[in-house]
This record gives structure tokens, C-alpha cells and sequence, in this order.
């Protein structure tokens, strides 16, 4: 698989274009597929740009591609919601057996998210995944565990989405969920040992520069604590304006002291969180970003999923050295989420602030992924449960944190991916009167907006249920991939 960004290739049109403005949605270009070879159009963009009535678009539009920029649902308004998802299945599905542009090449048919998002994306696969299990579509299922396990094999890491200009991020490790489903679906245990070797790997990428790291210092994707403890946390390679958000990136940085101020943009894109105040030193303005400085509860607690995986697939395959090892990281692990992660004042998790040595202040959804893989005990879940009911949970669902800032993981939007946690979360622990709670608020707005506009969006307005969710980058997405999943999947339930 080629590393070789075009973009790269065509540095001085690209920057021209985005700068320029000329489409409305930044990623209309990173998605473009060049019609000649990148070194005629580049020759062609030198001579034609200094001729008398040069038009930037025109030219622009003459030598790319840009169909599929955008999906374009066929609708039938008519349809009941559980059948219009069946339908949207067949209409999100793609394939990818050879690179197109920024596009990477994939083995198998996958599900794309939906509206702008034209690619493969690895959590929300996961998602999707589970409404493909209710929808009985076990091929697709496989098929997205494939396409990961390609993707580990031949780049290291599963990509934030399957575009060149992403392969120096991943997302929320979710292979070994993957894996549980499939399992829970076929009972056929097998699968963890045919994917050993790529859980190995996943698990090598995330831990890469542990060994010799100094007490109080990071490396990457790793953290060692002043008293010597190795945590995790979100990174990105490269400390440069996002292809697919090239002016905001530029634009924003201007008022940023942070000389890493691109890497902990994009080391937030790694999260699935872009944007929150999660992430924000100030917890109000994005030139405050500090996503690099914290080591996050939701990443540590997948990677104790990962840790636990390739134990019990050691211990299938009677590899009783490499069982003990992962059994011991798993095990510490665990600790450790429990003493850096766990505010017994507040009665919730929180990420950790690896320069001040302290939890951050920020309140937010992702305390739910110890009691969704089951790592609080029943004081900690009860605490969890309580702040969830009281500070989380609106008409329309549950908010991702307690603060409005106009960004999109923030305060008053509700995202697919957390109701099925919040749901999971408390029927794991009992709470089953708070589960169906989450539940019902959500799929009914999911149903209201459905009927209102024809429409799964990408996210919803949890607390005014009249109106459609906004903030971010760019507008609402309609499709959705993981709404689609996780609706069917909490309907079964």
C-alpha cells in the first residue's frame, strides 16, 4: 500500500484551492480524484493561472473527479424507520479495490457513514456493526473485521478513515470489540485466534516507545507517570493543518500559543471527539487545545479490552507465556484506571492531566467505558449512574459533556455511540429503569426527526427536541451509519 499523499504532489493548487474558498465544505478537495497525471495538471495550473480570466474553480472542476463527494440517499418517505435502514444499508455500502485519489484500497465491501463521509471509518464500524448484527447481515460484519485486519496488517494501525491523509492517526481501539460481536454473533471462538497476530500488531502500535521512557515523560501514543505508571493517550504524527480542514486549522492557530498546536487538533481527531471542551486548557476556546497533555479514561479502558483479548486468545492457542504476560498488563491496567482515572469527590471518571498531575475538570460522557466493559466496582458504578441521570440525560438523550461551547461534542448534542453505551452501561450494573430511560429519549427523537424529515442524522439536539443538532465544522450529516446501528441494536434490547 502506497503511503504517497497526492495532496503532497499537488501542494500548490491544493493550498490555493482551500485558501480560496471556492466549495463550501473544505473536504470537497482531500476527496477529489485527479483525471490526468498529478505532474500534467500541476504543469497545466502553472501556465493556465497566470493567464488573463483565470477561473480557479473551472479549472479545478476540469481536471478532478468529485463524484461520490457527497452520498445522495434515494428516500421513500413512507417507509417505516426499521425498513428505510434496511434499504440504507445496500445504499451506503462501497467498495475500494484499487486506490482513487486520496482514496485507499480495501479487500472487502464496507459501510460508509453517510452525507460527506464517503470512506471507511474505523469506530464508527464498530457501531455499525451492531445493527448489522440485528439486521442479520453477518457477511458485511466479517467484512469490516477484514477490511481492519487488512488495514493493521499492511499499515500498522486501522486509520481514522481510509484516506491517505489520515494514516497518521488511528481511532478508539475497537478491533477486539469487533471481535467480541462476531463472537456473540456465530459463537465460533476461532476468530480470536485467526486474528492474533493483528491484535498483536494493534496492540504494538498504541504501546510503541514504552520501553526506556523515563518517569514524568510521553513518547507518541504513550504516558509514564511521575511514579512510573505507563498510560495511554490520543497522538497524531504529524503537527500540520488537517487536509480536510486546511483554512479553520490555519485560521484557528493564528491565536494559538500551543507550538504543537496542529498535532493536538488532530490528536483530538483520533479521539472521534473533534471538537470539545473536553480538550480545551480554558475548556471554552479550541486555540487552547491541550488534547496532548491528557491521558483519556475511554482509550485506557479500550485498551484494557485489547490487553484482556490477546490474553484469552494466548490462552486458546496454550500460549501460556504470552496469556501471562497480557493477564498482568490487563491487570495493572486496570489499577491504573482506577487511580489515575476515578475522582472519588466527584464520584466519576475523568481523563488525567499528565503536566499538572491532577484530573481534569472536564465532565463527560466517556466516564461510562469502565462501567460498559465492566471494570467499576458497585460504589463507582453507582456513582457514575447518579451523574449520568442528573447532569446527562435529556429529553432527546444523553449530552456527551456538561458544557455548551458551540462545538459539536459538547452540550446539548447527543451521539449514537453513547446512548448504546449508557444503555449497555447501566443494564450491566442493574440500573435498568436508567436504561430504558436512555433508551426511549433517544430512539423517540430519532423517530420524531425521522418522520419530521425523512432523515438519520449524525447526531441529534438532546435538549430542544424540536430543533436539529448543530456546532462544528460543517453541517449536520444525514445517513447515518452508526445512528442507523445503534437504533436497531437498542430496539432489540
Amino acid at each position: 500500500m502506497s503511503n504517497q499523499l497526492y495532496i503532497n504532489e499537488i501542494q500548490t493548487l491544493f493550498d490555493d484551492v482551500q485558501k480560496s474558498e471556492i466549495f463550501e465544505d473544505q473536504k470537497m478537495m482531500t476527496d477529489a480524484v485527479p483525471l490526468f497525471p498529478i505532474t500534467e495538471i500541476n504543469k497545466k495550473y502553472e501556465e493556465a493561472k497566470k493567464t488573463e480570466g483565470f477561473m480557479l474553480k473551472d479549472f479545478v472542476i476540469t481536471h478532478f473527479d468529485f463524484l461520490g463527494a457527497k452520498i445522495l440517499v434515494q428516500r421513500d418517505h413512507h417507509l417505516p424507520i426499521e425498513e428505510h435502514i434496511e434499504k440504507l444499508w445496500d445504499e451506503l455500502t462501497r467498495t475500494a479495490y484499487e486506490e482513487k485519489g486520496t482514496l485507499l484500497k480495501l479487500p472487502k465491501p464496507y459501510i460508509v457513514p453517510g452525507g460527506r463521509f464517503n470512506e471507511f471509518f474505523y469506530w464508527d464500524s464498530y457501531f455499525i456493526m451492531l445493527g448489522l448484527q440485528v439486521s442479520g447481515r453477518l457477511e458485511m460484519m466479517e467484512n469490516i473485521v477484514e477490511n481492519c485486519a487488512y488495514l493493521i496488517q499492511h499499515v500498522g494501525f486501522v486509520p481514522n478513515a481510509s484516506r491517505t491523509h489520515f494514516l497518521s492517526r488511528s481511532q478508539p481501539p475497537y478491533f477486539s470489540l469487533m471481535l467480541d460481536l462476531l463472537f456473540e454473533t456465530t459463537g465460533n471462538n476461532e476468530i480470536y485466534i485467526q486474528y492474533y497476530t493483528t491484535l498483536e500488531r494493534e496492540y504494538a502500535f498504541w504501546m510503541n516507545g514504552e520501553e526506556g521512557l523515563e518517569n514524568g515523560s510521553c513518547i507518541k501514543r504513550v504516558v509514564k507517570t511521575k511514579d512510573g505508571d505507563i498510560l495511554n493517550r490520543y497522538y497524531d504524527a504529524e503537527n500540520t493543518p488537517r487536509p480536510e480542514s486546511y483554512l479553520i486549522d490555519i485560521e484557528d492557530h493564528e491565536n494559538a500559543p500551543e507550538d504543537e498546536f496542529y498535532r493536538n487538533i488532530r490528536s483530538a481527531c483520533e479521539s472521534g471527539w473533534d471538537f470539545s471542551s473536553r480538550w480545551f486548557a480554558d475548556g471554552e476556546h479550541i486555540q487552547t487545545i491541550e488534547t496532548l497533555n491528557l491521558a483519556q479514561v475511554d482509550l485506557n479502558c479500550l485498551l484494557w479490552h485489547l490487553e484482556t483479548t490477546l490474553a484469552t486468545s494466548s490462552a486458546l492457542q496454550n500460549l501460556k507465556e504470552k496469556e501471562n504476560y497480557f493477564t498482568e498488563r490487563a491487570a495493572k491496567r486496570r489499577q491504573m484506571i482506577n487511580k489515575y482515572f476515578w475522582d472519588e469527590k466527584a464520584k466519576t471518571y475523568k481523563d488525567y492531566h499528565t503536566k499538572k498531575n491532577t484530573k481534569t475538570p472536564s465532565e463527560h460522557i466517556a466516564a461510562l467505558y469502565p462501567l460498559f466493559l465492566g471494570l467499576a466496582d458497585r460504589e463507582q458504578a453507582e456513582g457514575v449512574a447518579g451523574i449520568i441521570a442528573e447532569k446527562f440525560l435529556y429529553q432527546g438523550g444523553l449530552v456527551t459533556t456538561t458544557k455548551k461551547s458551540g462545538q459539536q461534542w459538547d452540550l446539548p448534542n447527543a451521539w449514537a455511540p453513547y446512548q448504546w453505551l449508557g444503555f449497555k452501561s447501566m443494564k450491566n450494573y442493574g440500573f435498568n429503569e436508567l436504561a430504558e430511560k436512555i433508551k426511549n429519549n433517544w430512539c423517540l427523537n430519532v423517530e420524531r426527526v425521522y418522520n419530521n424529515t425523512g432523515k438519520l442524522m449524525e447526531k441529534y439536539n438532546a435538549l430542544d427536541t424540536e430543533t436539529i443538532a448543530g456546532g462544528g465544522e460543517y453541517p449536520n450529516q444525514d445517513g447515518f451509519g452508526w445512528t442507523n446501528g445503534v437504533y436497531l441494536k437498542l430496539q432489540q434490547n
